[in-house]
């Protein structure tokens, strides 16, 4: 659970450089992105936040990206939906991801079609995915990290257009 939520974006940026490097860390797990990210303060939008997120993780060194990657939970012990069966066949899957490219699986299985509600959806995705080469694998993997890190910033600012009054 991240301690920081629903921010605003206009509180954010008036944070001590401390607590938005910590606010940013728990989206992200780097302290060098982290500081990056908060060093570019002020945003003047969630997009513009969020651009300059994206562009910081792409500047990480595959050693920072490893690290990302080994903070993950592994995906085939939180699909806690999936029938004994498909848990089973997701987890062997898992493990051939991991002996194919040595990190873990990750995914940002709210971009998913359907959200990532069906486990199919997360079935099939890696199945794809142990198809790539290292290369591309590699570069869907930070992409998958950059949705991570956009939905945890989303929880940490709230709504762009701010919670509705009560």
């Amino acid at each position: 659970m991240m301690m920081h939520q629903g921010l605003g974006l206009e509180t954010f940026n008036d944070l001590p450089r401390r607590k938005a490097v910590h606010a940013l860390y728990e989206c992200c797990c780097s302290h060098t992105w982290a500081s990056r990210v908060a060093d570019a303060r002020p945003y003047r939008s969630h997009a513009e936040l969020f651009a300059r997120a994206d562009a910081e993780l792409g500047e990480l060194s595959d050693a920072d990206i490893d690290h990302l990657a080994s903070t993950h939970r592994p995906v085939g012990r939180t699909c806690a939906g999936m029938d004994p069966a498909t848990q089973s066949v997701f987890i062997d899957a898992c493990r051939m991801y991991i002996e194919r490219f040595g990190y873990g699986y990750i995914v940002c299985s709210a971009a998913l079609p359907g959200g990532g509600d069906e486990p199919r959806e997360v079935l099939i995705d890696v199945g794809h995915r142990l198809d790539n080469s290292h290369e591309t694998e590699r570069k869907v993997m930070r992409d998958e990290l950059a949705k991570v890190n956009r939905t945890r910033i989303e929880r940490v600012l709230g709504p762009e257009e701010g919670w509705p009054p009560y």
